[in-house]
């Protein structure tokens, strides 16, 4: 084999496995956040910390993979006093469980840059099966992946005691994602 040849399949052999690896979120241009009706309302709150690990190949979504992991105590409702409230005991109880997680179980082509994704929703020690369309796209070279998951907070006892009352907080509440990842 001349050098050349040798050089050149070892830089496929480098791409390919660099292909391979699972894409880095970029914090800077990612997001979480919360929307739900406090008081009739519509209130969206961001979580400041969470960390995302994708594995995706767009030729090939069913055998993709993702999980992410939300620090609970960082939800940021925009005052100190609010955002301390909500990690006590009656509220995601970050101190119990520092962390709501998803991961997926299937990712499933539905056309058209969307993709139909189902898996796990653990929060506050309660679980349930999840499914929500993910749409993504190219931007500046850098996968986005981006979503919605309606929920009810009460499945996960987030608002017990007295803010079981859905009048003050409704029991609806959507989970709005973006993430930005790559190599």
């Amino acid at each position: 084999m001349k050098p050349f040849t040798g050089l050149l399949l070892a830089s496929l052999l480098a791409s390919a496995i660099a292909g391979a690896a699972p894409l880095k979120a970029d914090p800077a241009r990612s997001s979480v956040t919360a929307v739900f009706k406090q008081m009739g309302v519509p209130v969206e709150a961001k979580f400041k910390q969470f960390s995302a690990q994708i594995d995706y190949d767009a030729a090939k979504p069913a055998a993709s993979k993702a999980s992410v992991d939300i620090m609970t105590a960082s939800f940021d409702l925009g005052d100190a006093d609010m955002n301390k409230e909500a990690t006590n005991k009656d509220w995601f109880n970050a101190a119990q469980f520092p962390k709501a997680s998803f991961v997926s179980s299937s990712i499933v082509p539905a056309g058209a840059g969307k993709l139909t994704v189902s898996g796990k929703l653990s929060i506050k020690g309660r679980s349930a099966n999840v499914s929500f369309p993910l749409t993504t796209k190219t931007e500046g070279g850098k996968q986005v992946f981006e979503g919605q998951l309606p929920i009810r907070r009460l499945a996960f006892n987030i608002g017990e005691g007295e803010w079981k009352d859905t009048s003050m907080v409704a029991d609806e509440v959507v989970i709005k994602f973006r993430v930005t990842a790559g190599q």
